[in-house]
């Protein structure tokens, strides 16, 4: 499967079709969900084997390989739609853009997207995600439960200028039932684009982070 996230609902499609073994990309992400139903289902999920590299040039300088921001972007079933748009949108600005999901407007569990999305962003893998369902505040709150995650819940640009200047916050959700498409790509722009004040700001980070620390001990 080349999916970058791997859901209960592909296991059970999976399944359905009388697949008995996946073969996973490397570095794709599998919810725990996922993991149990297959165990269930005995559908074995293993890892495709990676090829000895071949001495072939590459098709651009390393240097220019790594210019592009990297954003992760994932929805559920109610906010497929904008992120359809989005993703569009983003790809003319210079960004890339890693899509976990999900794939279609079949219903689905926001947690295994908002989850994917903070996760590769806690590792270092995305400088910044984006996570879009009905309303934005239920991923958020997925969001903000992986450490080293400030997630912010924008409905307008001034929320999300403040939501960088003030939190420096590494996650983006919205509501794909709340907001239209020209109103989400404001808030989607003015969010890239402002940065961190630091000063006052960073002080009260670092508050948050040693309540962080001392909640995961």
């Amino acid at each position: 499967m080349s999916k970058k996230l791997i859901s209960e609902q592909d296991i059970l499609e999976a399944a359905k079709r009388g697949e008995k073994i996946i073969r996973l990309e490397e570095g794709v992400i599998i919810t725990d969900a996922a993991k149990d139903r297959a165990k269930q289902l005995g559908v074995k999920l293993e890892k495709k084997l990676t090829p000895e590299p071949q001495n072939i040039p590459p098709s651009r300088p390393p240097s220019q390989a790594g210019q592009k921001e990297i954003l992760a972007i994932g929805s559920d079933h109610g906010g497929f739609q904008l992120k359809e748009a989005l993703k569009r949108f983003l790809g003319t600005h210079s960004h890339n853009v890693v899509d976990l999901g999900t794939y279609s407007e079949e219903p689905c569990d926001y947690p295994d997207f908002a989850y994917a999305v903070a996760r590769m962003v806690s590792l270092g893998e995305a400088s910044r995600g984006i996570m879009i369902d009905s309303v934005g505040i239920a991923s958020a709150i997925v969001a903000n439960k992986v450490q080293g995650i400030r997630a912010a819940c924008c409905y307008d640009e001034f929320s999300a200028r403040s939501s960088r200047e003030h939190n420096n916050a590494n996650v983006l959700t919205l509501g794909g039932k709340t907001l239209g498409v020209e109103l989400a790509k404001g808030i989607v722009t003015v969010w890239l684009e402002t940065n961190f004040g630091g000063g006052r700001h960073q002080k009260r980070l670092d508050k948050i982070s040693d309540i962080e620390k001392r909640l995961n001990k």
